[in-house]
């Protein structure tokens, strides 16, 4: 097969068949669907990545993207927080009720962070890769499984132990050559256009799977980073983890096809076809986003006079979509009467809700905003 083959393994009176990867890159079929698939996802991207820079603020709006890809992914892996939960508790309003494992998305978005910043100055490589797994699962479910570390034992998906898993990686010294190639691939000059590359790359390392836990939140993560890396993407933008977390099972089915069948194309096809509908539905939401924002802008200037410090209310509601009265205090610079005031306009022009149901210690929300990412 292209993708690798099956050896088998001796653990005690045990026997278990642990899959090798071949080296990348796989020959890959001349098959026009994957073609034609390739042209509609590299035109949405380009779309998407040239509507990015229409927008205002757009590291707010960025911050929201990565907070919506963390919650995904985490939620793929089995985290039950959600994007509103992440949103309440890093609002740091007391009253607002926290979900344990909030904690595990907070990382994902660290990682994610720490890695973009990297790569200003770092290329993609297995020591990077190590450094936002350590982020990644840092004082979270996962943090005895080394965290930064590559796995020193045997590791295997589903199942109780090796002698039923669904799937074994390869074993430690066979992991380690492949990583090495695999980090040959990623740096390596190639024919091969980019999100072809991109898809084997996330395959190989779900093929791999170098840690303990945490492999597929780092490898969902490695394609934003290898996109930006080599300046496909001005901006980390493109998050594919909706896309695979609606059409879950089909994600696992073919990444398994792909090493099993050796179906290689058929993995690169869903693939693609993600890009393409994450790109879209990302362009869609950008033109969303502006218009609501260009509309609340006009609400409040023609409001009245004096509306700087409900422009700059504004513009941090991107970021952070609850808001207090004492945080607006603290936020403006602003008296406790002015900030009353300031909000209940916010809420009569329909852009905040209240949402505490409270008559003292009131939370606001931008929702016609959050919606937008939900």
């Amino acid at each position: 097969m292209r993708s690798g083959k099956y050896i088998k393994q001796l653990t005690g009176k045990s026997e278990y068949k642990a899959f090798i990867p071949n080296n990348l890159p796989f020959e890959l079929e001349d098959d026009f669907v994957l073609h034609d698939i390739l042209s509609k996802a590299d035109i949405a991207l380009g779309r998407l990545d040239g509507i990015a820079e229409t927008l205002p603020d757009i590291n707010f709006f960025i911050l929201m993207y990565i907070r919506k890809e963390a919650t995904l992914s985490s939620q793929i892996e089995g985290t039950q927080a959600t994007f509103s939960d992440l949103l309440r508790v890093e609002s740091k309003i007391e009253g607002l009720e926290e979900t344990n494992d909030v904690d595990e998305i907070i990382n994902y978005i660290s990682a994610m962070n720490y890695g973009i910043d990297r790569l200003n100055t770092f290329p993609i490589s297995l020591p990077l890769i190590k450094e936002i797994h350590s982020k990644l699962l840092a004082g979270v479910r996962g943090r005895e499984k080394n965290p930064g570390e590559f796995r020193t034992s045997q590791n295997w998906i589903g199942g109780t132990s090796v002698s039923n898993a669904v799937f074994i990686p390869p074993p430690v010294y066979e992991m380690n050559n492949a990583l090495h190639d695999f980090e040959k691939f990623i740096h390596a000059k190639s024919p091969l256009p980019v999100l072809l590359k991109t898809g084997l790359i996330h395959l190989q390392f779900e093929t791999i799977h170098p840690f303990l836990d945490g492999n597929g939140r780092i490898g969902r993560l490695l394609i934003t980073l290898y996109l930006c890396s080599r300046e496909i993407l001005k901006k980390p933008l493109l998050y594919l983890s909706e896309f695979f977390r609606k059409h879950r099972t089909e994600y696992y089915d073919k990444l398994e096809a792909a090493r099993v069948k050796d179906d290689i194309e058929g993995w690169l096809k869903f693939f693609l076809e993600g890009v393409k509908v994450t790109s879209d539905n990302a362009v869609n939401s950008v033109r969303k986003i502006i218009d609501l924002t260009e509309k609340d802008r006009n609400k409040l200037i023609s409001s009245g006079r004096k509306n700087e410090k409900g422009i700059l209310l504004l513009r941090h509601l991107y970021k952070s979509p609850y808001i207090t009265i004492k945080q607006t205090e603290n936020i403006l610079n602003i008296k406790n009467p002015n900030a009353i005031s300031i909000l209940s306009k916010f809420e009569n022009l329909g852009i905040l809700e209240e949402i505490s149901g409270k008559k003292r210690y009131k939370v606001f929300l931008y929702k016609n905003y959050v919606d937008l990412f939900a």
